[in-house]
């Protein structure tokens, strides 16, 4: 939203804006370096930047963006702004004294505690649309008239004084953990990820995966996969992801003669994908690792070997695709070489790494971010074309203020939810409630589970999704024998793959806008593209070996038939192995394929032989093909 001015006078907005935004920056770099204020300060602060930023930067009603906007319009932002001010300061100086009279509420606390979560809803309608809000307002709904459903469903009476005191006073409700995690290290990884595309890295990674990949057949499709898995672990974002990458790759991968539904499926996939490859996992092994009471090297151990197979299937559909349209990749002369690619921008790939080497000696990871932000602008000063300067910092900080602002009214909502649950006490009936209705069978719970993850990922970021979901659905799992860890990896899969599973595809969408090609098609060809991640979540479940959870040799067996099983499935799908395959040999395959992914000896022999098999009958059909054309000529 920008404010037109007349006679070349300051835009006062755009300066407002930025220097919020700096503040916003300011204040969570002091706090990473210095330590978290108390939650009850921390957490209000937070949210106050960044409801006073979407009030200034998004307009009340779409149609006006990019349009003027009307004065009393602005006025009323203006308002909205000072009253977050007045509703969330007041929390933060007052906290003691509220501790002081033992949590008591005044009539003040009240009528405050209503409008921040007016606010909240607001904002978030704002800046993500109607989704979430509804639900937040389901879930409140729930909580004050919920008492008048009979059965389980129901809960004791509550009023509206009850509701706020819980939601604005306390920890558990607007101000629980999923903010409180926002507010500490998530900013921290967004302005991280700000910082390295400030400093060309992102370009450094598509340069460098097409040195290594542009020239083979269908190069472009696995540039794209390559530097969105790269990209995309540092995001946290798989929307953003898709429109910085995708207009790199898209167009390269058209120009060889993909088809831009697969194109936009390709990019879309890969760079969903980048939410759940270590080390990152745009933040998402972080809220997990805090959520579950682990170690984060936990979190990314389990979750190495899912992802390695979702890129490796990507890569071999992509081949598959290659070799049945009969592409080629890019000409050499097109494409930088890899030699001087490394030389001048391979040391953008050392603060990554300086991350990890910080979270390995046991760095807290809001300490490691905030040390490799400062890595990013020493080691990229190293060469006068990557070198930051002061306008280049402010902006990072700026981009990282700004790129923060979903997850922040993302999880502020998500904690009335979590609020909403455990005040009404639905949390710890839930589990029940379900594996009554599932019969106590673990299959029809996790489809249940899978289907909550998709339908609240819809529209949302991912962090929500995951948090809202594990909230209700990880108990239920858990209840059933599962393992913690596979129980939140399994619901944070589902929530992933909402991005790309219509209707509601928002990287499939943004991959469809890039190439020009039609949304629903290019979010059912992303769903072929990601069959495997579909599928292992299931496997992980009923057989933790993919998540190490087992003996050395029987985690290489797991890997080496999965990687089997990922060719079966790919080649089913993609309807190609040494030559085309017909719907018959197809299903044979997706069978195959299933069945090697499963770990299992008996499925495993079973899947082995029947690739083996067509592998081979096609490879002789291709050799008496050849004996043949001689003659023939």
């Amino acid at each position: 939203m920008t404010d037109k001015t007349s006679g070349g006078e300051v835009n006062w907005l755009q300066t407002l804006v930025k220097a919020i935004a700096l503040g916003m920056a300011a204040f969570q770099i002091f706090t990473a370096q210095f330590g978290l204020y108390s939650a009850m300060v921390q957490r209000p602060v937070h949210l106050l930047f960044a409801c006073a930023l979407v009030f200034l930067t998004f307009p009340i009603n779409g149609r006006f963006q990019g349009r003027a906007y009307p004065k009393a319009l602005r006025a009323l932002d203006l308002g909205l702004v000072a009253l977050s001010v007045l509703v969330l300061v007041h929390l933060a100086y007052s906290y003691k004294t509220l501790a002081m009279r033992g949590g008591a509420a005044s009539e003040a606390d009240l009528w405050l505690g209503g409008l921040a979560m007016l606010l909240v809803l607001e904002c978030t309608r704002r800046l993500m649309g109607w989704a979430l809000p509804i639900i937040t307002i389901v879930a409140l709904a729930y909580t004050m008239w919920g008492h008048a459903i009979p059965g389980l469903w129901g809960h004791f009476p509550l009023d509206l004084e009850q509701l706020i005191s819980y939601q604005y006073l306390t920890t558990e409700g607007l101000f629980g953990i999923p903010l409180g995690v926002s507010a500490s290290f998530i900013f921290i990884f967004i302005m991280f990820g700000a910082f390295l595309v400030s400093s060309g890295t992102g370009e450094f990674f598509i340069k460098f995966a097409n040195a290594i990949a542009g020239h083979m057949r269908g190069g472009p499709a696995k540039v794209a996969v390559i530097s969105s898995a790269f990209f995309g672990t540092i995001s946290g974002s798989a929307v953003a992801n898709v429109v910085s990458t995708g207009s790199f790759t898209i167009p390269l991968m058209k120009k060889i003669g993909y088809r831009p539904q697969f194109a936009g499926a390709v990019e879309s996939v890969a760079s969903t994908g980048g939410q759940f490859m270590p080390p990152v996992m745009g933040a998402g092994a972080f809220i997990m690792a805090d959520m579950l009471g682990v170690g984060y090297f936990e979190v990314c151990k389990a979750a190495i070997i899912p992802a390695c197979l979702y890129y490796f299937a990507l890569l071999y559909m992509v081949h598959m695709e290659a070799l049945k349209t009969g592409l080629t990749g890019l000409s050499r002369a097109e494409l930088p070489h890899l030699g001087p690619v490394v030389r001048q921008g391979g040391h953008l790939m050392i603060p990554a790494l300086f991350l990890l080497f910080l979270l390995t000696l046991g760095f807290s990871p809001m300490k490691s971010g905030l040390w490799s932000i400062i890595a990013v602008i020493v080691v990229s000063s190293l060469r006068q074309a990557t070198r930051m300067n002061w306008r280049d910092v402010v902006g990072a900080m700026e981009r990282g203020a700004k790129g923060c602002l979903e997850v922040a009214l993302a999880c502020a909502c998500a904690g009335i939810v979590i609020g909403c649950v455990t005040q009404t006490g639905l949390g710890l009936k839930f589990s029940g409630l379900v594996i009554d209705a599932a019969g106590g069978n673990l299959m029809l719970s996790l489809i249940m589970v899978m289907l909550a993850s998709m339908v609240l990922g819809m529209g949302l970021t991912t962090s929500a999704a995951y948090i809202l979901t594990v909230i209700l659905g990880g108990p239920v799992l858990i209840e059933l024998g599962v393992p913690a860890i596979a129980a939140h990896l399994f619901v944070f899969y589902y929530a992933c793959l909402s991005c790309i599973t219509p209707p509601v595809a928002l990287a499939a969408f943004a991959g469809a806008a890039v190439a020009g090609s039609r949304p629903f098609p290019t979010g059912f060809e992303s769903m072929r593209l990601a069959a495997v991640a579909y599928i292992s979540p299931f496997f992980f479940v009923y057989s933790p070996v993919l998540i190490w959870r087992g003996a050395w040799w029987e985690i290489a067996l797991a890997c080496l038939t999965a990687i089997l099983g990922s060719i079966a499935l790919g080649s089913g799908l993609m309807g190609y192995l040494r030559t085309r395959l017909n719907w018959a040999m197809r299903l044979v395959l997706l069978v195959a394929g299933f069945g090697l992914i499963k770990p299992g000896l008996y499925t495993d022999l079973f899947g082995a032989a029947v690739l083996a098999g067509m592998y081979f009958w096609q490879a002789r059909g291709l050799r008496a093909a050849a004996l043949t054309t001689p003659a023939r000529s």
